[in-house]
């Protein structure tokens, strides 16, 4: 990584002697660190506590890596030099705790890959947003000419990217399990989109923690790098005033105009940066709604400080299509809209997709509830929606919410069901909006798995 002092990096020392690597996780980034970590000489053992997938475990045989499956043999993970543990796993799991008392250096995936690449780096966190946010970047960044990789949270792993072709640039989109697991990581330029509850169940169930994670992302950064972040969100300018980051702040605002960054005018987008102005209409951006607006000028605000040409970021803007099951337009039966939003597993994210909705909607929530507080919905559901139909074995924190509220809610067990019932209660005109606000392992795979089941659904109506 640029201007990084390897000094401070025990396990990359020069050794004669071959290095031992142990992978804890056979997903995406597991397996990409495992090719990385052999593509660099070091003797390399995956360990899964679950079944590998077949596709992963293809790659780790045709790539002569070692691995082992539904068990994790203690005495081998121990004798490593250094750990890449699978963001999905807790810091708290007694495996992890045993390895760091004994001194064992444990990383992320984005620690491992990124000492082994010069790029220049745009780190994106934030509860919500992050994924558009990362997608409009990378899709700003290569119509600007730049030859940029997109990993992280998404597509292939970083670590597989960095081993395979190495771009000149890298867009990741960091979760907060991944930026607890760096060290000396350090984007060029970060972007936290904004800080609401969540996850809360893996930081104790303090906001703090979980606030101070995401803020790992600006840990090592220099007076040379840039944080991009929002300047209407509490959570995080309390943070910021209490906080010393040494990288220099770059603030954007829909409800203030500022000197320095990006802020609304007469809806419309305007940067102020290195003395260069930037001005767009926001009737004029693909994706619409004030989170979108916000993403947009994160977006932008990175893209000219890489130097990219402000009509390429216009253009870019006005033709980015958007991350599937985000507020994903699906198609329309007998008049009726339905729209995916299955990646809106928390009530922030809901919230802006209620905010989004200008017609009588029917709501379909519910999944694996992680502590919600649903009343910041309140008045927007009051406002929009028509109908609830929940999907998800535990409903009953969400009728006592809104059974007050909204006439109609019906339980259901299935996308299929969900989908037909709100087709029942929905009319011409009206909007069908899943957006559960909740994790999804109760019915379905993941996110992705209960988009695309909604969307099969929604085509056989």
């Amino acid at each position: 990584m640029k201007n990084q002092d390897k000094s401070q990096i025990p396990f990359f020392s020069p050794s004669e002697e071959k290095r031992f690597l142990v992978i804890l996780g056979g997903g995406e980034s597991g397996v990409g660190t495992a090719i990385l970590g052999k593509q660099k000489g070091y003797d390399v053992f995956l360990s899964d506590r679950g079944s590998i997938k077949e596709k992963y475990k293809k790659v780790l045989l045709q790539n002569e890596i070692e691995f082992e499956e539904n068990q994790h043999t203690e005495a081998k993970i121990f004798a490593a030099d250094v750990v890449m543990k699978s963001p999905g796993i807790p810091d708290k799991v007694k495996l992890i705790q045993d390895l760091i008392s004994k001194g064992i250096s444990v990383v992320s995936e984005i620690e491992f890959a990124s000492e082994f690449t010069e790029a220049t780096i745009v780190g994106i966190t934030g509860s919500n947003g992050k994924t558009t946010t990362t997608l409009l970047m990378h899709h700003i960044l290569k119509a600007g000419g730049l030859n940029v990789g997109v990993a992280g949270n998404i597509g292939d792993s970083f670590a597989a990217q960095v081993a395979v072709e190495d771009f000149d640039e890298y867009v990741l989109e960091l979760s907060s399990f991944q930026l607890d697991g760096i060290k000396n990581f350090s984007p060029h330029i970060a972007i936290i989109t904004n800080i609401t509850p969540d996850h809360l169940d893996r930081y104790d169930y303090s906001f703090d923690k979980y606030i101070a994670s995401k803020f790992r992302i600006t840990k090592n950064q220099t007076p040379n790098d840039f944080l991009i972040y929002d300047a209407d969100d509490e959570a995080i300018c309390n943070w910021l005033s209490q906080n010393k980051t040494k990288a220099k702040l770059v603030p954007f605002s829909i409800t203030k105009e500022l000197s320095y960054g990006a802020f609304l005018r007469n809806k419309e987008i305007i940067t102020n940066i290195n003395s260069d102005e930037f001005k767009m209409s926001i009737a004029k951006l693909t994706l619409q709604g004030k989170h979108n607006t916000k993403n947009a000028m994160a977006s932008t605000l990175a893209a000219q400080l890489l130097k990219v040409r402000k009509q390429t970021i216009a253009e870019s803007l006005e033709d980015f299509e958007g991350a599937e099951h985000r507020l994903e337009k699906v198609q329309k039966v007998n008049g009726v809209a339905f729209i995916n939003d299955s990646k809106a597993t928390n009530v922030n994210a809901t919230f802006y997709a209620l905010e989004c909705m200008d017609n009588p909607t029917v709501w379909i929530v519910g999944g694996v509830d992680k502590g919600n507080d649903y009343s910041d919905l309140m008045p927007l559901v009051r406002e929009k929606v028509k109908g609830i139909v929940c999907l998800g074995l535990e409903n009953k924190k969400i009728i006592e919410s809104f059974g007050n509220v909204v006439d109609v809610i019906v339980e259901t067990a299935g996308a299929e069901e969900a989908v037909k019932v709100a087709n029942k209660i929905a009319e011409r005109g009206d909007v069908v909006l899943l957006s559960p606000a909740c994790a999804s392992f109760d019915l379905f795979e993941s996110y992705e798995d209960r988009g695309r089941k909604f969307k099969q659904a929604v085509r056989n109506l």
